[in-house]
């Protein structure tokens, strides 16, 4: 069927027809979309899944056409203003396999259209609505899905202001993008700029899932955090916010409500995401990226790095071999026996003997440069062996080549966050490791080779894993 963008007449006309059979208007949007049918309407017009006919594939796209409610000239124009917004904001967002791909925007008929990539899948309301309540485990993969599209789209200085589960899809598995969840509708986002951060602005948003600062204008970051947070409790009650929040109390009571019980990590995580004082809720995405770790449930762990742990069988001997005539029939007594901080402890000596640099407390990039092959390949094997493919230094060259090139300092803390070794109160003394094989996180050890005396020598992670990844890389490990 083709379907008439006439927002008088909205007829439905055979799929070959050029012009509507009922009002005349053309059927074609820049001689090349067709629309199929309405799928949402809201306060600025209407939202069309339509069918690209310039392609070969007839591959479906969405128009989303500008027909504001409002009547009076100044919030038409202002309205006009944020849906031209909209295509701005996703262009300047590029290709982010999260968010939906800007098309087309131009005007035809005198009516802004904006053209976008059609997503495939439901959103999570309609998943609430079919499925029930969300579990724990359903939570903690829709964060780790979701808060790094947050990250990036607010290092663009774009705050999305209207996250809720009607604004999420959730792709089907066999879809290329293999399930992952989609941040849409971005026509109530917002560019973020010191002036505009200051200045009261549009109220924009969704009962119930709005900040209490967004309410009156007043949008940061720090308000599509607390939107996420808000839809998670939903999402886990199946209870509509307004019902979530006692007033008299002026308090969330959604654990009241909860179909199946959670984690204490993960209700705390949570309180800190929707609490009302903006300077008591998490500030950004990568705070709460830092606390989420493997041991709450495997979300921080790249469904290729699960696949990876192997069982120590699959090692079946490790030859002890050394350029240096070293001797490491105690680290492997550690490894074998559990002794992970006994065992770390050693492989930083080692490291230090084999480089000649036994007086020193660190080593740097020159010795890093100098490792022996084999020792190096001696002691990641043993490490691999012991942990079942879970710790060694070829599981932090894995993680810290798959991470996203971003500035000096948020790289090598986001390394910190992955491994284990820094969180949102700062990097981690040797005594709080995690030496335990259940509870620590992918790669997390070895690490003492890494610090300097008790402290993690931060400053040179990044140039001294730099190092440590090329070297890896040379001797193929």
């Amino acid at each position: 069927m083709s379907q008439c963008l006439n927002p008088e007449c909205l007829n439905q006309n055979p799929s070959d027809t050029k012009f509507c059979q009922q009002c005349g208007s053309k059927l074609l949007l820049a001689e090349r979309y067709r629309a199929i049918k309405i799928i949402g309407q809201g306060g600025f017009g209407r939202t069309f899944q339509a069918v690209d006919e310039f392609k070969p594939s007839q591959a479906f796209c969405v128009i989303k056409q500008f027909f504001p409610e409002v009547q009076d000239k100044q919030n038409m124009e202002k309205a006009a203003e944020l849906f031209a917004k909209e295509a701005v904001r996703l262009e300047a967002l590029g290709k982010h396999p999260q968010i939906p791909e800007l098309l087309a925007f131009f005007t035809q008929d005198n009516r802004q259209y904006l053209i976008q990539e059609f997503i495939e899948g439901q959103n999570l309301q309609q998943e609430l609505e079919t499925v029930g309540a969300f579990n724990e485990t359903q939570i903690w993969e829709l964060l780790n899905d979701l808060l790094p599209v947050l990250e990036f789209i607010h290092s663009q200085k774009v705050i999305h202001r209207d996250i809720k589960p009607d604004n999420i899809i959730k792709q089907p598995i066999s879809s290329q993008k293999k399930g992952e969840l989609v941040l849409v509708d971005f026509g109530a986002a917002k560019f973020a700029t010191r002036t505009a951060l200051a200045v009261t602005g549009t109220v924009i948003g969704s009962a119930g899932y709005a900040a209490p600062e967004q309410a009156i204008g007043k949008s940061i970051f720090a308000s599509d955090i607390y939107s996420l947070g808000v839809t998670c409790i939903h999402l886990l009650t199946q209870v509509e916010p307004f019902e979530l929040f006692d007033v008299s109390e002026n308090d969330w009571v959604w654990r009241d409500f909860l179909i199946s019980p959670i984690s204490d990590p993960l209700g705390n995580i949570l309180d800190r995401m929707i609490v009302g004082a903006t300077k008591k809720r998490f500030q950004s995405a990568t705070e709460i990226m830092a606390l989420i770790k493997p041991n709450d449930v495997d979300v921080s762990l790249p469904k290729k790095q699960v696949s990876n742990l192997v069982d120590s069988s699959s090692i079946l001997e490790v030859n002890l071999n050394s350029e240096r005539g070293v001797d490491y029939s105690k680290l492997c007594d550690l490894l074998a026996t559990g002794k992970w901080r006994e065992a770390d402890i050693e492989t930083a000596k080692l490291m230090l003997k084999i480089t000649n640099r036994e007086n020193r407390d660190k080593l740097n990039i020159n010795s890093i440069n100098h490792l022996p092959c084999t020792d190096l390949r001696t002691i990641n094997q043993l490490w691999v062996k012991y942990s079942n493919g879970k710790f060694g230094f070829s599981a932090q060259k894995e993680i810290w080549e798959n991470l996203p090139t971003q500035t000096f300092f948020l790289t090598y803390e986001k390394l910190g966050d992955r491994l284990g070794w820094h969180s949102i109160i700062g990097w981690t003394n040797h005594d709080n490791l995690i030496f335990d094989l259940e509870k620590a996180p992918y790669g997390h050890l070895p690490a003492m080779f890494a610090m300097s005396g008790n402290w993690v020598w931060f400053m040179e992670l990044e140039k001294l894993f730099s190092a440590m990844v090329k070297r890896l890389n040379i001797c193929q490990i």
